[in-house]
């Protein structure tokens, strides 16, 4: 796998002003190519389209959180006890623990809600080589 070191684009805060998730999904249409829409602390809340396979990745330091806003997303897990697949559908969440490789899919499309620290690569510490369907970013400004 190769490494990443990719650094953050944009940044982006609400301001204190609510953010519909709705209205926010609908101002891009890129794949895989999450915008920040707020930040906790420091993390960054991060809205994606997505459709089709992920590059395999690994966030050595760090979980990450998927909620799924619309369709389906699986995630293919490679754990010490061998490879696995979660489904999520709309509604649901999971978190990949730190260090665990994996690659999220949407075959017929999702919008998913991300959880990361600030500054996180999208493509992790490690990856392997990275489609050019993947948008390999530290996160884009919302509008």
């Amino acid at each position: 796998m190769a490494s990443s070191s990719s650094t953050r684009t944009t940044s982006s805060d609400s301001g204190g002003e609510p953010v519909a998730l709705a209205t926010a999904l609908a101002s891009f249409s890129d794949l895989w190519s999450p915008r920040i829409v707020t930040a906790v602390n420091d993390y960054d809340v991060r809205i994606a389209k997505v459709e089709g396979e992920r590059v395999w990745h690994v966030h050595d330091h760090t979980d990450e959180f998927f909620l799924v806003l619309e369709g389906e997303l699986t995630i293919a897990l490679r754990e010490t006890a061998g490879e696995r697949t979660v489904v999520l559908p709309q509604g649901s969440v999971f978190t990949v623990p730190r260090g665990t490789e994996h690659r999220p899919a949407a075959p017929t499309g999702a919008a998913i809600l991300l959880f990361e620290p600030t500054g996180t690569s999208t493509v992790g510490d490690r990856h392997d080589e990275i489609p050019d369907h993947v948008d390999a970013t530290t996160g884009h400004a919302l509008g």
